[in-house]
């Protein structure tokens, strides 16, 4: 093993983007782990249901992440589940898509998958019997997250959530309200793949797979110690030795510019921090590293800002100044001392090194004739459509590009009333923008990415839901949302207020610049975010909860 591999699998031992989630197929009647082990082939309600929770994929010959699945000869199946969630990748070892042995009731091949993953899907066709762990012979599934399906195939259908998990695994979130059905739909997948994600986060806290992976970091470490610990002695004196008349001079190895950019630990800039609050500046020192940007204040040597360095989404950079833009757009801004204007360059190729941020883009937009922009944006500031060979696209606008200013006012400081109220009513707008990425999607910070979107819940008199509400559309592909409501006579009163609810919000757009006398738009949305290392919830330990009947 060589030294880089070494240090790489220590890094990997404490962040993982890539998970393996085991999904047990349970039938009308069926409890046992035997039982749904022997279930060679899914029925329509669980080929819906992963049909909503990823992709079916061929496993030859695939490039990703694959969970030691066999991508060569096809020994494990020939297809699988797989998809991605914010920067995580998920692949689903499906009971029912691994190898069925038909004269073995143990299903090894199935289980030596399935058996290893940390979390589980237990998937239950209306009629299943209660789910215990109890039944479950595993050294490694410490979290199942049951989910049974209600009206398959239907346009009623809609699906129950419980979590059993092992004693000694924290509580982790999002929270499952009592009594609450979802609806099909894409905010019920990012709530599942949010729960699943969290919910192996947790378990690696637990006494035992803290034990094993403090055993496994000193394995690397002896490794290192013993393989690449030099014994040779360092000779000083050699430093300070006269040069010799007859010896060849050495030639000295040029050094590479800016190689100082490219250090692990943190390199340091003295800058002037803008304070806004007070309206002052403030002498400090700047520190990127990998991981985190920092601001100390010289005076009082006191942390002042800090973020890491997956937070940052983009920065705009002067002669003399920049501007770090950061989780859902606040910035923070500082210049460099005069004469030191080589320090904004370091400063920008450093970000572009240790984050996924890139440079702003500032550009004016124009009206049509009809006052109109051309251009779709969310509530976040995010360009959602653009209307094709319009002004906006013509300027460089793109679908999934970031506002993060609007004519010199931050988007973070404003509602989306007021962002739409801005964009109507300026007479010159100029926007600055930060790019998407290069598949389109827009660029957000890593604690952005732990927000999951809050969902409101209002039960009947008899506790069963009649009311889902979402803060947002969350689907993979933008859609504008109509302008008027339509009956729903087959469809379910929770999904009738959903879709009645979301059709009486007007579009958000940009498109009609606000006339003196015309209609205003009121649009509010409450979007209760919750933090994955905040969440302080209340489930049940695997003793107590466990049963979805």
């Amino acid at each position: 093993m060589t030294l880089m591999k070494s240090n790489l699998c220590l890094i990997v031992l404490q962040l993982s983007f890539q998970h393996k989630v085991g999904v047990l197929y349970c039938k009308a009647g069926q409890s046992t782990e035997e039982e749904m082990y022997n279930n060679e082939n899914a029925g329509p309600a669980l080929d819906e249901f992963l049909h909503l929770l990823g992709q079916r994929v061929r496993l030859k010959g695939f490039t990703k992440y694959r969970a030691q699945l066999d991508n060569k000869t096809d020994s494990t199946g020939s297809h699988s589940l797989y998809t991605t969630y914010k920067d995580y990748e998920l692949m689903f070892h499906v009971s029912t898509l691994l190898p069925y042995t038909p004269n073995n009731r143990q299903q090894l091949l199935r289980k030596r998958h399935i058996g290893n993953d940390i979390v589980t899907i237990v998937f239950q066709e209306p009629g299943a019997l209660p789910f215990t762990p109890k039944n479950i012979r595993s050294h490694f599934q410490h979290v199942f997250v049951i989910v049974k399906v209600h009206n398959p195939c239907t346009d009623n259908v809609c699906y129950s959530v419980a979590v059993s998990r092992s004693k000694d695994v924290p509580p982790f979130g999002p929270p499952i309200p009592k009594g609450v059905t979802f609806p099909k739909s894409a905010v019920f997948r990012d709530f599942l793949l949010a729960k699943v994600i969290n919910g192996e986060n947790a378990a690696h806290k637990s006494e035992k797979f803290r034990a094993m992976a403090t055993r496994t970091r000193q394995e690397y470490l002896k490794d290192l110690a013993e393989n690449f610990v030099s014994t040779t002695t360092v000779d000083t004196a050699v430093k300070f030795s006269f040069i010799t008349l007859g010896a060849k001079k050495k030639e000295r190895v040029k050094p590479r510019k800016d190689a100082h950019l490219q250090s692990v630990g943190a390199v340091t800039w003295s800058v002037v921090a803008r304070d806004f609050g007070q309206s002052a500046d403030l002498e400090c020192l700047l520190g990127i590293s990998n991981e985190f940007i920092v601001l100390i204040e010289e005076a009082s040597k006191n942390v002042i800002f800090n973020c890491s360095c997956r937070d940052v989404i983009g920065w705009s950079s002067g002669v003399m100044s920049i501007k770090i833009f950061y989780e859902r757009g606040e910035c923070v801004m500082f210049s460099a001392h005069d004469n030191c204007g080589e320090d904004i360059r370091e400063i920008v190729q450093r970000l572009e090194m240790v984050t996924r941020g890139c440079e702003t883009t500032e550009m004016t937009l124009r009206r049509n004739g009809l006052g109109q922009l051309g251009f779709h944006v969310n509530f976040e500031g995010i360009v959602a459509d653009v209307e094709p060979f319009g002004y906006a696209w013509k300027a460089g606008l793109r679908q999934g590009s970031r506002l993060v200013e609007i004519c010199k006012v931050a988007v973070a400081t404003l509602t989306h009333e007021q962002m739409i109220d801005l964009l109507r009513t300026s007479i010159s707008v100029k926007v600055v923008i930060i790019q998407p990425y290069e598949d389109g999607a827009p660029r957000r910070g890593c604690s952005e990415l732990y927000r999951i979107p809050m969902v409101e819940y209002k039960l009947d008199s008899e506790g069963t839901p009649c009311e889902y509400k979402t803060p947002f559309k969350r689907n993979t592909t933008w859609h504008r949302v109509p302008t008027s409501g339509q009956p729903l006579p087959d469809r379910m009163p929770c999904q009738q207020i959903l879709q009645h609810a979301q059709t009486a919000i007007p579009r958000s757009t940009s498109f009609d610049r606000k006339l003196p006398d015309g209609p205003r738009y009121r649009i509010r949305f409450r979007c209760m975010l919750l933090r994955f290392s905040q969440c302080q919830l209340d489930e049940c330990n695997c003793e107590s909860i466990g049963t979805c009947n």
